[in-house]
């Protein structure tokens, strides 16, 4: 797995953490004035990239005792992006290795966001610690071809046919994929 699909998943368990303690500890959903709502980019940001006012505001959060469920899961998600950000790969790869052993077994009751996210980095380790092993590789390609074949996809409306469907992406590849005239 490449570094931005990693850090969006904890990011994700990160927001869902941060709602459902928004959710058992006001009854409701975030409204302006409550402070986990109002920290929702503060908590996505790298803490190092912080103004002062972002860290007195994430301060006050992390204080309240309700909030430590919120407080172990965005360590984690700061510790996942040191690892992807540490000028070393082995270094990188120690950290993420720590930080999965971690998760992976024995996370407490109410942490339930870390529970699954534990299993899934469990189950995609080496997906994951692969990209330590071969710095500076990219999906980048996969997913432009992906974007080209759902491109495909959308202007080939009303194909049934998966031979016809065939016939019209080599067609369109053939003839580097243009979109003029064939619509």
């Amino acid at each position: 797995m490449d570094p931005y699909h990693v850090v969006a998943l904890v990011g994700d368990k990160l927001d869902r953490c941060r709602q459902r303690i928004q959710q058992e500890t006001l009854g409701h959903r975030g409204r302006s004035g409550d402070p986990l709502y109002g920290i929702r980019r503060v908590a996505r940001t790298r803490a190092s990239l912080l103004t002062e006012k972002q860290q007195h505001r994430l301060a006050k959060v992390l204080a309240d005792e309700r909030h430590v469920a919120f407080e172990v899961t965005w360590s984690i998600y700061q510790d996942v992006i040191d690892a992807y950000q540490a000028p070393d790969p082995a270094e990188g790869k120690k950290i993420m290795t720590r930080v999965i052993d971690a998760i992976k077994a024995g996370v407490p009751a109410g942490l339930d966001e870390l529970r699954s996210l534990g299993q899934t980095m469990k189950r995609r380790r080496d997906d994951i610690l692969a990209f330590f092993d071969h710095p500076g590789t990219s999906n980048g390609p996969t997913e432009a071809i992906n974007g080209l074949l759902e491109h495909l996809r959308g202007t080939a409306r009303g194909f049934r046919s998966i031979v016809n469907y065939v016939a019209y992406a080599e067609f369109r590849i053939s003839y580097g994929m243009s979109t003029s005239g064939l619509c």
